[in-house]
């Protein structure tokens, strides 16, 4: 990718694959798309949990108003997955939070 071609693309319009590793495995997705549109290519609904209850979350809103889809990218946690565009080599974690429960 180019300053002046950030999406990746190719004469034609046509993008280029990227690969990205998520929790190990290899993803393979095209430049331009979203983490989270590569995860969802590669069919993948859920790439995180709750901190209560370990339940399973996603692609929300899908436009970085809710934070159901983080994961950590290349050491950052936190990231949006709907907002972050998938870049070659990117190492992509699945986030599973703890937080600890108030007590009475």
């Amino acid at each position: 990718m180019t300053v002046d071609n950030p999406a990746g693309q190719v004469g034609g319009g046509h993008s280029y694959p990227v690969t990205v590793s998520v929790d190990g495995v290899p993803v393979t997705g095209r430049a331009g798309q979203t983490i989270a549109a590569v995860l969802l290519a590669a069919g993948e609904s859920s790439w995180r949990t709750t901190s209560f209850g370990d339940a399973p979350r996603g692609l929300f809103c899908g436009i970085g108003v809710c934070f159901d889809c983080v994961v950590e990218v290349n050491g950052l946690a936190d990231v949006r997955a709907c907002l972050r565009r998938a870049r070659d080599g990117d190492v992509v974690v699945r986030q599973h939070i703890t937080l600890p429960r108030e007590t009475p």
